[in-house]
């Protein structure tokens, strides 16, 4: 009976974090992220890819759609939680062209997280020193606005906000 007693008092306490314990620290803001829109991948040939989706891994896919107001032809795969944007340079200026020449093969360009409200989200960030790439929102492909965040500020990752 001694070593279980031992063991009854040495043993480590767990602490539970309630829900408060977080909110407590975090500013409330005017303006909240939604879920994940979609994962952008720039790819160097886009009826490969558009095939690879379809074909091979069975998902729905959309037609090529051109953005010329952003320099890109986008394909959206439909997944069950997602979507992925294929994304192909459109024009010399395209910001996927100058992607793909620092990556021949392609890769993930963006993320895309929807809010709620778009220019609230814009002041705030600004307010905390997050680089915005444009002064204001353009309309995306989903046709709504979108701006993109300086992917210095954000750990490495170009992130789009989209309204919801």
């Amino acid at each position: 009976s001694g070593l279980l007693t031992r063991l009854q008092t040495s043993a480590p306490t767990i602490r539970t974090l309630s829900s408060n314990s977080f909110s407590q620290n975090i500013p409330s803001c005017l303006w909240k992220l939604g879920r994940l829109n979609h994962v952008a991948i720039a790819v160097p040939d886009l009826e490969k890819a558009q095939s690879l989706y379809k074909d091979v891994l069975g998902a729905q896919v959309s037609e090529t759609v051109a953005l010329p107001e952003h320099g890109v032809y986008t394909v959206f795969v439909e997944l069950e939680n997602t979507k992925l944007e294929l994304l192909h340079p459109l024009g010399e200026k395209s910001p996927i062209a100058s992607f793909l020449q620092k990556n021949k093969t392609g890769g993930m360009h963006h993320i895309c997280i929807e809010v709620d409200d778009i220019k609230a989200a814009m002041t705030e960030l600004k307010k905390k020193k997050i680089r915005i790439l444009s002064e204001e929102p353009k309309i995306g492909a989903h046709g709504k606005p979108v701006i993109f965040l300086h992917p210095k500020d954000c750990h490495g990752v170009l992130v789009e906000l989209e309204q919801a």
